[in-house]
């Protein structure tokens, strides 16, 4: 999830398992990415395509950080839609002796066809076949709609042992603080790399968040972000959907919606407004 970027430094493991595996330059470019994805602006992301991608056969290297690249190759196609978004967006105009306009920022039109062009064509992680009959009746166990399993597709690429560099872990991408709110174990045996372990837990987060915020599309938002930003920035801008939000949220965020929303449209030809709202109570984390 995106809240793994919203902690202000990377797991204390992450940074000593690049210095034992001798990879110089490797905190540097995660602490970029990590500030790339907390900023506003989206295109941003486009100019660490060339570095992420250097960066996957070094981390696919050592088994140490394999999961490190699992997580990494799940977040290409952020840096791939922000190049295709910025292509998109028209230079702003500088006028002489005037200061320099604001940049533009992706309209929901444009990130709605920019993420229904890169996932048209993408056939499901190969695991999703095995893993979705496993998941999609823990999910319903905990009266949330089946079709969010795919989420696991956007989090993870369903697989398991995907681990962020903040310390976020399993298809969810569970952080040790929110695993632990809501019931998982992280040690000695980490249940967040259990699939079901880590959908339960998944489902009744979401379940929780549909509970506060009354709508999907910013359920979705508060969970990659984290709740409290969400409704911070909700109230600071006294605004109440995600379209109206979304310019003030972290530039993973802003295209973390639109992303989960095209998956679901191309796995499952729905959308998160047809969703129904969670079928049993208010779960809590």
């Amino acid at each position: 999830m995106g809240r793994q970027f919203l902690e202000e430094n990377l797991d204390e493991d992450f940074l000593e398992l690049l210095e034992e595996a001798d990879l110089p330059g490797g905190e540097a470019f995660f602490r970029q990415l990590q500030e790339r994805f907390q900023s506003e602006y989206v295109v941003d992301l486009a100019e660490l395509q060339k570095a992420a991608r250097a960066w996957l056969p070094v981390l696919d290297a050592y088994e140490e950080t394999a999961p490190y690249a699992v997580w990494l190759r799940a977040r290409l196609d952020y840096l791939e839609a922000a190049e295709q978004l910025r292509r998109a967006l028209p230079p702003p105009k500088v006028e002489p002796g005037k200061p320099p306009p604001p940049r533009p920022k992706p309209t929901a039109l444009q990130q709605e066809k920019v993420w229904g062009q890169i996932t048209a064509a993408r056939p499901p992680p190969t695991s999703a076949a095995k893993l979705l009959p496993r998941l999609k009746p823990v999910f319903q166990a905990q009266g949330v709609p089946a079709e969010l399993t795919w989420l696991a597709e956007v989090e993870s690429s369903f697989n398991p042992n995907a681990r962020s560099p903040a310390g976020a872990v399993g298809l969810y991408q569970l952080m040790p603080k929110t695993a632990k709110a809501l019931g998982l174990s992280t040690w000695p045996r980490d249940e967040r790399l259990d699939p079901e372990k880590s959908a339960s837990a998944a489902a009744r987060y979401l379940a929780y968040l549909h509970g506060r915020f009354k709508d999907w599309k910013l359920a979705l938002a508060a969970y990659n972000a984290g709740e409290g930003r969400l409704q911070a920035l909700l109230k600071n801008h006294r605004v109440k959907t995600f379209e109206a939000v979304a310019p003030y949220l972290p530039a993973e965020t802003q295209m973390y919606v639109p992303k989960v929303e095209a998956t679901l449209r191309k796995r499952e030809n729905t959308s998160l407004a047809k969703l129904p709202a969670p079928a049993i109570g208010k779960p809590s984390p």
